[in-house]
């Protein structure tokens, strides 16, 4: 498969903004469209423009950026909200028109808030998904939810001339990242395998017993298990994961920097989680991983290929708590684990064949 741009390439582009400020997975989803804006605009400075977290992780790190800057507003805000109009947002605007962005590209999202946003940037070109009722900006393509993010983002970036050069998202590990996971793990006599069972989701959760079953497989092969994540939430599943194993686990839950878990997942043999920002991490630094999702998540967020990434897959839509269907009644006020339906064996089976290929 080939994918084509649709749109020519900008001419004179020396100065590219882009604009993703949401989560950890979201952002490695967008790497590939990254990636294929630098090989499209060599000499082209480019800023992110993302959330509070993202200088930490990208400042000095290699990549198809040269400047990441932090947008304005509360830790933790994703989605469109955070290019919401505000005093800030407007002082931020205007900063970023004395940069003179010869093109502005949004990935991030339907277009609702942030092609505005992306429009206020003054840049001589802007491109992006739009949603029904979202404003237009001057290259644009249909945002039609049940799309792979990748291929969302490959075609956005398509509108001003770039090719595809990678699928599957990479991000490099660096000398710091190495050093940050050493000073944690040590020395280690067993393989290494993560175990993150969170997810921003409640309804994306696999239960901590089932996560249990599988990490008792794993140990009985060799494995130095690790439970990963950050949160109170992280840290509850990861406490009741714990007091069910035999042997207790390497609980680094709320213990490791971005650049630390990055070497942490670098080191491991494989990681079994959720839909979820480290299993994105993960595959990214070219670490197997076994996923658990809920079907339409999959659709999104799913990984590329399955040789080294297999999934178990959840069709539950059905609430079992109220019997609203999350597909056609909306979101109901429930929080019950979505996922749970996903066989352990399934699981087991699929993260013993992985860690048997080493």
């Amino acid at each position: 498969m080939v994918l084509r741009p649709s749109g020519p390439l900008v001419p004179g582009v020396e100065r590219i903004a882009v604009l993703r400020a949401n989560s950890i997975g979201d952002f490695v989803l967008v790497l590939p469209a990254l990636q294929a804006l630098r090989a499209a605009y060599p000499a082209a400075r480019i800023t992110y423009l993302g959330s509070s977290w993202h200088p930490d992780l990208l400042a000095g790190r290699p990549g198809p950026w040269d400047r990441v800057v932090a947008l304005p507003g509360p830790p933790g805000i994703g989605g469109e909200d955070v290019t919401r109009d505000s005093p800030q947002v407007r002082e931020f605007l205007a900063g970023q028109r004395r940069e003179r962005y010869d093109l502005a590209v949004q990935l991030h999202g339907g277009g609702g808030s942030s092609n505005r946003f992306v429009s206020g940037l003054g840049a001589r070109v802007t491109a992006g998904s739009r949603d029904v009722g979202a404003p237009p900006l001057d290259r644009w393509t249909p945002y039609s939810h049940y799309q792979h993010e990748v291929l969302r983002f490959l075609e956005v970036v398509g509108l001003v001339g770039a090719v595809p050069v990678e699928l599957e998202p990479t991000l490099v590990v660096t000398g710091a990242d190495r050093a940050a996971a050493a000073e944690v793990l040590g020395d280690l006599a067993r393989p290494l395998v993560a175990i993150h069972p969170g997810a921003t989701d409640p309804r994306r959760r696999w239960p901590p017993a089932s996560f249990a079953a599988v990490a008792r497989a794993l140990a009985d092969r060799g494995a130095l298990i690790a439970l990963v994540g950050s949160g109170a939430d992280d840290e509850k599943a990861a406490a009741a994961i714990g007091a069910d194993l035999p042997v207790p686990p390497l609980d680094l839950v709320g213990r490791l920097s971005l650049g630390a878990m990055l070497g942490v997942l670098e080191r491991c043999r494989l990681l079994v989680g959720n839909d979820s920002g480290p299993r994105h991490l993960a595959a990214a630094v070219g670490t197997a991983t076994v996923g658990i999702y809920w079907c339409g998540n999959l659709i999104n967020a799913g990984p590329i290929t399955r040789r080294r990434h297999p999934v178990g897959v959840s069709f539950r839509t059905v609430c079992p708590e109220c019997g609203a269907d999350q597909s056609t009644d909306g979101r109901c006020p429930h929080d019950p684990s979505f996922v749970a339906d996903v066989p352990v064996d399934e699981i087991a089976t699929a993260a013993l064949d992985l860690y048997a290929a080493g």
